[in-house]
């Protein structure tokens, strides 16, 4: 699972909206904790530098994920994934997706933005295999359990 605050959620929505009809990009700042939840602390937004004008690829800048790095060094945190957008595509791994893929302990997330308007995020991992991803559960910290009332029938009995 992912868990992430809602107002980083609002940066990578903000930041797939703005940049259509491009890919956004950026870094995923956070921990991934014993059981393997990733809390995401902060969203961190990249110039997209993909050759031929970032439409159906991204590219987080070097020198961002380096001065990242550099500055997470030592501490709790550390880079725990990378976000992008697809401009008029689901918000599913692509086969370029697939592809750019080489770090197994990075969680994907990924936002439909149909017509500027994002419409959907989901969040992902490469299986064991490196071989496809998996889809993750994605919750934001102000989630709440669903409401739930007492049993229609107490003690399980059901009406005749």
């Amino acid at each position: 699972m992912i868990l992430l605050a809602a107002e980083t959620l609002t940066v990578l929505v903000d930041a797939a909206e703005a940049a259509y009809p491009r890919e956004s990009c950026g870094l995923l700042v956070g921990r991934t904790s014993e059981t393997g939840t990733i809390r995401v602390s902060r969203a961190v937004v990249s110039e997209n530098v993909a050759e031929g004008g970032g439409t159906d690829r991204f590219e987080v800048d070097p020198r961002l994920r380096l001065r990242l790095m550099k500055e997470l060094r030592g501490g709790p945190e550390r880079i725990v994934g990378h976000f992008h957008s697809h401009p008029d595509h689901p918000a599913q791994p692509s086969a370029t997706d697939l592809d750019l893929a080489f770090e197994s302990d990075m969680a994907w997330l990924i936002t439909a933005v149909h017509a500027g308007q994002a419409i959907h995020t989901t969040a992902h991992v490469l299986d064991e295999s490196a071989r496809q991803f998996r889809e993750i559960p994605m919750r934001t910290d102000d989630w709440e359990p669903y409401p739930s009332r007492p049993a229609l029938f107490p003690d399980s009995e059901t009406p005749e």
